[in-house]
């Protein structure tokens, strides 16, 4: 599990291609990798990546498999590219953004950059599929950093977030622009919730459902704007 709190920015040091497999070494800042071992686990940019060599003090390989360079951005990055990076939280650790899995549900494009009063505003796409779970003041990850959801419009199929002077200074956020992809992973509770209500929803109405689907459609709504919204825990992090 991971926090959602950057730790540092690391730096691609190499990468070796292999058939169906694509081995990173990363450089770490000076420390970040005391008492890091062999199988443990790291947050490469919001992706739970898995130690496989502890090449020297301040470096370390990791292996990725084709499904994970097909699924999130990994598979775009060139030698000397800089990453998102956390260790993996030790029990009893203060959870400063939400609980992470490390797994990545989909990736966004960053449609839009703006600037106001020292914060930055990010307007970023998403897939139709994920849109459901993805709520005002709710909880969002985006490349492993923990940020809170500012605006959604499911109609458009856009998010979005304000990045704090903080977080623009310790992590990659300030190289980004517009048309860039980003790994985005959902609140599990969220998604829990929202697939529970849908499914009882689903048996309720039963044959009605794609009845009542293409009346809201010819609308421009759908029924996901109807549904009860999740209880979203008090946000911590900008």
């Amino acid at each position: 599990m991971f926090t959602g709190i950057v730790q540092a920015v690391a730096t691609l040091a190499a990468i070796e291609d292999r058939a169906g497999l694509r081995t990173f070494t990363i450089a770490f800042p000076e420390g970040f990798c005391e008492g890091l071992a062999i199988g443990a686990s790291v947050a490469v940019d919001g992706v739970c990546l898995t130690v496989t060599e502890i090449v020297s003090p301040v470096q370390a390989r990791f292996d990725v498999m084709q499904q994970s360079l097909n699924v999130t951005t990994l598979g775009r990055y060139a030698q000397g590219d800089a990453v998102n990076v956390e260790r993996a939280a030790r029990d009893g650790a203060e959870i400063g953004g939400h609980p992470l899995s490390g797994h990545i549900d989909c990736t966004g494009q960053l449609a839009s950059v703006r600037e106001f009063d020292n914060n930055l505003v990010w307007r970023v796409s998403v897939p139709a599929s994920h849109r459901r779970y993805i709520f005002a003041k709710g909880y969002i990850a985006i490349h492993g950093a923990s940020l809170t959801v500012a605006e959604v419009d499911r109609q458009e199929g856009w998010f979005e977030v304000w990045l704090i002077p903080e977080t623009r200074r310790a992590t990659v956020f300030e190289a980004k622009r517009a048309g860039d992809l980003l790994n985005i992973e959902i609140e599990r509770g969220t998604q829990v919730v929202v697939d529970t209500v849908r499914e009882a929803v689903h048996e309720r109405l039963g044959a009605l459902e794609p009845v009542l689907q293409a009346l809201l459609a010819e609308k421009g709504l759908s029924l996901d704007d109807y549904l009860p919204r999740p209880e979203l825990p008090a946000s911590t992090r900008a």
